[in-house]
């Protein structure tokens, strides 16, 4: 890529969200160079995530307006600011909402991928070095979304939230692994762990839902069970290894129950991908005693509960939660990708829409009605 906007305020266009719940406005922004640390890259794809839609909307949180969301992407790097030495312009990269300074207590341990530096902040709206925006419009600020901001031709994160990529990889299909893919995927492989032949029950047929069947499959179970309320979803689901399928509304005895007559006992693994507190107790509760493990993916409400018997955990259950599927970004996500190059990881499916920039608001609007996985949003029109 061509060096010559580096050090430069960029022009471009972003998709603004000015207001909850309105429509995006395409607008002409201003995008300042990377200070110390920081990289600022070209965006070529997007593929929206609820999580895009949950904040736009702001029913549940606290509103920062105006703002360029968008997270799950892929692009160039266009240049990088003072003491960034694992980028240089013209990389291919995936922007994470999450990172890995390297340095952390987190960072240094296998055990984790919570940074304590980078961990994801849906609250700020700034970058961290100076407390300012590299996004404006007419001198006014406008606020970054969880580091990344990836609805914009241009955008600037922390050098630890850009994970270098082989350029050989398709960016318009490995968008998905900067947050969706990885996030369920990750959740079943790292975390949930099936062995070969095992029951896995999966709560919610989204894209993180449906990466967390995909990571059943590859990990060889040999029943899938898919859970959810949308009937519509499950023929789809077939796609990504589901075997059965089971929707709460048809049956009137709790789900955990159900699945439980269903296998003798319960499920060896079951993740939780919907963010309902009563689907994460049933996740839990129809995994199988002595050795049944249940894995919780989604954030729930904030005044959620989680309340079981303790004799499910006496009895050998194990609960855990996972955050991006227990992947450190900058030195796992490569790998991530080799896997897709390798056809050891199947991405192509969960890309199911496609638009151009200036309808992304279609893309939202797809995201609503339930329609598809993911809707691809070409930047470059």
């Amino acid at each position: 890529m061509s060096s010559n906007t580096a050090g430069k305020v960029i022009k471009c266009r972003a998709a603004v969200a000015w207001e909850a719940g309105k429509p995006l406005s395409i607008e002409t922004i201003e995008v300042s160079p990377p200070q110390k640390g920081e990289v600022r890259m070209k965006i070529l794809f997007n593929s929206l995530c609820r999580t895009d839609v949950y904040w736009w909307e702001a029913k549940g949180q606290n509103p920062l307006f105006p703002r360029i969301l968008g997270h799950e992407a892929s692009g160039i790097v266009e240049s990088v600011g003072e003491g960034v030495t694992h980028l240089k312009p013209g990389d291919h990269a995936l922007p994470i909402f999450t990172g890995e300074c390297g340095e952390c207590t987190h960072c240094k341990s296998e055990e984790s991928n919570l940074c304590e530096v980078l961990r994801i902040n849906t609250d700020r709206g700034v970058m961290l070095s100076d407390g300012k925006t590299r996004f404006s419009k007419d001198g006014k600020p406008i606020y970054h979304f969880v580091g990344t901001s990836t609805f914009s031709e241009y955008t600037v994160l922390h050098a630890g939230c850009v994970a270098k990529i082989n350029p050989a990889a398709p960016l318009d299909k490995v968008c998905v692994v900067s947050c969706g893919f990885c996030t369920g995927f990750g959740a079943t492989v790292n975390v949930a762990k099936p062995k070969p032949n095992a029951t896995v029950a999966v709560f919610g047929l989204g894209a993180v839902g449906l990466a967390a069947c995909e990571g059943a499959r590859v990990s060889g179970a040999s029943r899938i069970i898919g859970v959810d309320l949308l009937p519509n979803r499950f023929e789809q689901a077939k796609q990504f290894g589901v075997t059965d399928f089971v929707n709460p509304k048809d049956h009137d005895k709790p789900v955990q129950q159900v699945l439980a007559e269903m296998t003798n006992g319960g499920v060896d693994r079951a993740i939780e991908c919907t963010g309902s507190i009563q689907a994460s107790i049933s996740a839990f509760e129809c995994t199988h005693d002595g050795w049944g493990v249940a894995v919780l993916v989604s954030v729930p409400r904030k005044d959620a509960e989680f309340k079981t018997h303790p004799m499910n955990f006496m009895e050998g259950r194990t609960l855990k939660g996972t955050f991006y599927g227990h992947y450190k970004p900058r030195s796992d996500i490569p790998s991530v990708v080799e896997k897709y190059l390798n056809k050891e990881l199947e991405l192509d499916k969960f890309i199911t829409h496609s638009v151009p920039f200036s309808q992304i608001n279609t893309a939202f609007d797809l995201m609503l009605k339930g329609e598809g996985i993911r809707c691809l949003i070409c930047m470059e029109e």
